[in-house]
């Protein structure tokens, strides 16, 4: 558990960082691919890892593979931040689960528990 809280940690301060030094350093020239979802988030997240992991494990890098890092990591930017924000709305609702768990409200225990489920389940598949 303790290593989730990490994590989810993690994830929610990332794109703040990033979107910080990408404003003050790079012109902005690349949207990449929307994350308007969290499972569009998270196959962006899963394939465009993969395509840095093949990019980066070469021997020596160009050009041409630093442009294209640059331009992937801008969908990677918009995944984790779609990440970074519904994991702070699950968290919210844990809360949510754990306040009616004090309280004896089973009706909220189960409504929100099953909300909070259904967008715990989408990031650890």
């Amino acid at each position: 558990m303790k290593v989730l809280n990490l994590v989810f940690a993690a994830v929610l301060m990332l794109p703040a960082s990033i979107s910080t030094v990408v404003a003050d350093e790079l012109p902005d020239h690349f949207e990449g691919l929307p994350a308007e979802t969290l499972a569009q988030a998270m196959t962006n997240f899963s394939e465009y890892n993969a395509k840095l992991a093949d990019i980066i494990k070469q021997d020596k890098l160009v050009e041409k593979d630093l442009h294209e890092v640059h331009r992937l990591t801008y969908t990677l930017e918009n995944a984790l931040g779609k990440m970074a924000s519904e994991v702070s709305e699950l968290a919210e609702t844990l809360e949510a689960v754990h306040l009616a768990s004090e309280s004896g409200d089973a009706d909220t225990v189960t409504a929100q528990g099953q909300t909070y489920l259904d967008t715990a389940r989408q990031l650890v598949k």
